[in-house]
C-alpha cells in the first residue's frame, strides 16, 4: 500500500463492526466480553459510539481495563439461535507524520538505555517482557538481529524492521491460527496482520525496546472502477514502539509503512489476547456454530 503526505491529513470516519454468531440449535445463556468502543488517543477523538445487541442483553457493563481500553461485559439469558453485536462509532482521526531524522538522533542501544532510565518501570516491563503470544526466544532474537542491530539509528531500524517483515513474509489467510507461535511463523514465512504484528513486537522487545499490539481498523479502497462493497473492510492490527521521549510510534509491517490517518485505534495491549474484539462462553445444546464479521470504515464530512 502506497503512502503520501495526504494520508496524514485529518479526517472523520464512521466505523461499523457487526459480528454475527449463528448456532445450530438454541442457546440458553451466553456471556461475552469485548471491546465494543474505540478509545481516545493522541491520534483520534471519539465523537460517538452506539452498541446494538440482538437479542436484547440482560446485562451490559463497561469498565476501563488495565491498559485503558473500554471493555464491555454482556449477558444474554433468553433463548436464541443467533447473536448479533454491532458497534457504530464516529471519530476524528489525525496522525502526525513521523520525523525519522529526529528519531535517528538515537541508536537502538541509546534509545533502550534512555527508556530504562526515564520510562515508568511498570509500563516498560509489561511491554518489554514475554507475553502469552509473544514469547521471546533465541530464534526471535536471531530474526531481529538479521534486520536491526544496537548501533543502527532508531528511525532507520524501525523502518528496516517494517520493510523486512513485509518483504520476507507472504500475506496468506488461513496459513496460521490463534495458537501459531513465533518460531512456527518464522518457519512458515506466511501469515496475516496479527502474526506480523506479534513478530514485530517480539523483535523490538528482544533488543530492549518496549512494544505493544494495537487493534483497530484501516480504511481501504476498492479496485479502480469498482464500488466498495458493504462490509468489505476488516479488523486490522499493527505494532507500536515506545520512544525515548515517552511517546509511541505506530507502524504497520503488513503494509510496509507508518500509521497514518487511515488508521482507527480500538485497543492496545501486550498481544492479541489482551485485545480480542469479542469472546465468551455459551450454554447450549447446539452441536456447532459459525461466525461472520462485517466491517465498514466510511469517511464522512466534518
Amino acid at each position: 500500500m502506497s503512502q503520501t503526505a495526504d494520508d496524514f491529513l485529518p479526517r472523520r470516519y464512521q466505523v461499523r463492526h457487526r459480528t454475527t454468531y449463528t448456532y445450530e440449535g438454541a442457546v440458553d445463556t451466553c456471556y461475552e466480553r469485548g471491546f465494543l468502543a474505540p478509545r481516545d488517543t493522541p491520534s483520534q477523538l471519539v465523537l460517538s459510539n452506539r452498541i446494538d445487541i440482538d437479542p436484547e442483553p440482560d446485562l451490559i457493563t463497561e469498565h476501563l481495563d488495565h491498559f485503558g481500553n473500554r471493555s464491555f461485559y454482556v449477558e444474554v439469558h433468553s433463548s436464541h439461535s443467533q447473536l448479533q453485536v454491532t458497534k457504530t462509532s464516529v471519530l476524528d482521526v489525525a496522525w502526525s507524520q513521523p520525523n525519522l531524522d529526529r528519531l535517528n538522533q538515537w541508536t537502538v542501544a541509546t534509545a533502550a538505555a534512555q527508556i530504562v532510565a526515564h520510562a515508568d518501570p511498570v509500563e516498560r516491563a509489561e511491554y518489554e517482557m514475554s507475553s502469552p503470544l509473544v514469547r521471546l526466544s533465541p530464534v526471535v532474537s536471531e530474526f531481529a538481529a538479521s534486520l536491526i542491530n544496537p548501533a543502527m539509528p532508531l528511525g532507520e531500524a524501525i523502518r528496516a524492521l517494517t520493510h523486512g517483515i513485509f518483504s520476507g513474509f507472504a500475506y496468506e489467510p488461513g496459513a496460521t491460527t490463534i495458537n501459531t507461535t513465533l518460531p512456527d511463523l518464522l518457519q512458515l514465512r506466511a501469515g496475516v496482520c496479527q502474526d506480523f504484528t506479534h513478530l514485530a513486537v517480539g523483535a523490538l522487545r528482544s533488543v530492549g525496546l518496549p512494544a505493544r499490539y494495537v487493534s483497530g481498523y484501516l480504511e481501504t479502497s476498492p479496485p479502480p472502477g469498482k464500488a466498495k462493497l458493504e462490509g468489505s473492510d476488516a479488523s486490522h492490527a499493527w505494532a507500536s514502539v515506545m520512544l525515548p521521549d515517552g511517546s509511541w510510534l505506530d507502524f504497520d509491517p503488513t503494509n510496509d509503512h507508518f500509521c497514518d490517518s487511515r488508521y482507527v485505534v480500538t485497543a492496545w495491549g501486550r498481544d492479541f489476547r489482551d485485545v480480542s474484539p469479542l469472546k465468551g462462553v455459551i450454554f447450549a445444546d447446539a452441536a456447532s456454530s459459525s461466525m461472520s464479521v462485517a466491517v465498514d470504515v466510511t469517511r464522512v464530512p466534518t
